[in-house]
């Protein structure tokens, strides 16, 4: 039995040892704990202390001039009176021609609208009936009768007029900006 109480009373020595242990662990847990906010505490109010600094140097220094506001001018208000001219928003090209003048896509096309105007030219007049022809010869050398109101070449070109030395052209052509505008041309008697 003394060896079943001696291997007792070692476990019991082994228990209390380790209960010890426990306790300083336990201790110095809580001292580990609480010495953490105390370091903390202890390095804010250096930095503390350094801002404080920096704020009563601050204030020893003395403030600068603050230079004034400039002037402000009084707003003149302004009064728009053109109504009643073009709106600068609204494409229009030179000439004033507005934004309805466009081709007709849909007209039939004649016989000489096929050329262009500088490979047409004019070779003389004729009046029947009353009536003056413009005579007009192709780069073929073929020669067609014109009238007024005839369309002519390849820009949508109408025949205004009808003279014994020329035959007075308004063509549509593109202005670059997405509208038209008319353009006169001719063909000149040729020699």
């Amino acid at each position: 039995m003394s060896r079943t109480q001696g291997s007792t009373s070692g476990h019991s020595r082994m228990s209390g040892g380790s209960r010890g242990a426990r306790a300083l662990a336990a201790w110095l847990a809580c001292w580990a704990l609480l010495g953490v906010p105390v370091l903390t505490l202890s390095a804010c109010s250096s930095a503390d202390d350094e801002l404080q600094t920096f704020i009563n140097d601050t204030k020893r220094e003395g403030g600068g001039r603050v230079e004034p506001l400039p002037e402000v001018k009084p707003y003149q208000t302004f009064t728009y009176d053109a109504m009643n001219l073009r709106s600068p928003f609204v494409p229009s090209g030179p000439g004033g021609n507005g934004a309805n003048l466009r081709p007709d896509p849909k007209r039939n096309r004649e016989f000489l609208e096929q050329y262009s105007l500088d490979t047409l030219k004019m070779v003389g007049t004729l009046k029947l009936g009353g009536q003056t022809y413009g005579l007009v010869e192709t780069k073929d050398g073929l020669v067609n009768r014109v009238l007024p109101g005839n369309f002519i070449g390849q820009n949508d070109g109408r025949i205004t007029e009808i003279t014994p030395s020329k035959i007075l052209i308004r063509e549509i052509v593109p202005d670059g900006t997405g509208g038209y505008i008319e353009r006169p041309a001719a063909l000149a008697l040729s020699d």
